[in-house]
């Protein structure tokens, strides 16, 4: 049974590495674009009590004059999100925002919001993002340049993570790291397989014909881990998708303590195994306890699985850049 569980967690830590390398060598570096006279892009953002994040979004936004326009859905928040945003509709006439109603049955808010924000926005692009994150420079004219040159329906960024404390240094990077480390990007574009599917709801860039025609936050209003099922669902379709990671011009600092991040991350964690829980186990189980198997039947070679977690961690770092 143990040399069993030493070649198991041989063979998982270096299809960990090969992957994580794959990810580096491979990665989507985006390429300089610009709008056309017929492109309109939509921002789009659902907000509920982000008073302290929406105003550093919307600072950014407002810079970027190729935006058609900035609606935000205040979904009954009960801080000062509806006073943050109207002091900069003051600033700029682009900005809209729309003041929620109760929750519809079946519906969660997020989708709903996104689903009503949608049915607003005049586009032919969508840019759904969340409000505590933060866009720099021209990241939005290279996404769509991309997304017109793939011809695909769906981009997907997953934002660099701002972290400040202990706790967030030492739980967010684990959902990137699980990515990049068991699903090499590239086949998110090209695998006809649904299974290689990737999102992040923070940032989701639509072509808004292929959004109307499968109204995909409407298709999954009762999901909680909605991104990833849009994503699967696109491929399933055969509408091109792609999922980008490391550009610095996209940042975000998703939660402020380690408690936080537990409870954000317990929702997601079984979607990026397919909803599988033993092989969420088996990765806990190998990542953290493979080396007492390798360690027992091969002590002669365990310097070679340790040289293999500092480089899967190596080219992790890198990617990840």
């Amino acid at each position: 049974m143990m040399y069993v569980l030493a070649i198991l967690a041989a063979f998982f830590l270096g299809m960990q590495c090969i992957d994580a390398l794959v990810n580096f060598f491979f990665s989507v570096r985006l390429k300089k674009g610009s709008f056309s006279s017929s492109d309109r892009v939509s921002v789009l953002i659902p907000a509920r009590n982000e008073e302290k994040k929406i105003g550093l979004l919307l600072e950014q936004l407002i810079l970027n004059k190729n935006i058609y326009e900035i609606l935000i859905y205040n979904d009954e928040s009960t801080d000062q999100t509806f006073r943050v945003v109207q002091d900069f509709q003051k600033k700029d006439s682009r900005i809209s925002l729309i003041q929620g109603s109760s929750l519809p049955k079946g519906w969660l808010g997020k989708n709903h919001a996104c689903d009503a924000l949608s049915k607003r926005a005049q586009g032919n692009y969508f840019l759904f993002l969340d409000a505590d994150v933060i866009l720099y420079d021209d990241l939005i004219e290279d996404v769509l340049s991309y997304l017109k040159a793939k011809r695909l329906g769906l981009v997907s960024l997953f934002p660099v993570q701002i972290l400040k404390s202990f706790g967030e240094k030492a739980s967010v990077p684990i959902m990137n790291y699980i990515l990049l480390t068991l699903l090499p990007l590239f086949l998110v574009r090209l695998s006809p397989f649904s299974s290689h599917a990737a999102a992040n709801g923070q940032f989701m860039f639509f072509d808004a014909s292929i959004y109307h025609k499968i109204k995909p936050h409407e298709h999954f209003k009762s999901a909680a881990v909605e991104d990833i099922a849009i994503a699967r669902y696109f491929k399933k379709q055969k509408i091109k998708i792609s999922f980008l990671s490391g550009d610095s011009r996209c940042q975000c600092r998703m939660y402020t303590s380690y408690r936080e991040a537990l409870n954000g991350f317990s929702k997601n964690i079984y979607h990026l195994f397919g909803n599988i829980k033993v092989f969420a186990f088996g990765f806990w189980l190998f990542s953290s306890l493979g080396f007492i198997p390798v360690l027992f039947i091969w002590p002669d070679y365990f310097f070679l699985y340790v040289l293999g977690v500092f480089f899967t961690i190596i080219f992790y770092s890198l990617a990840a850049r």
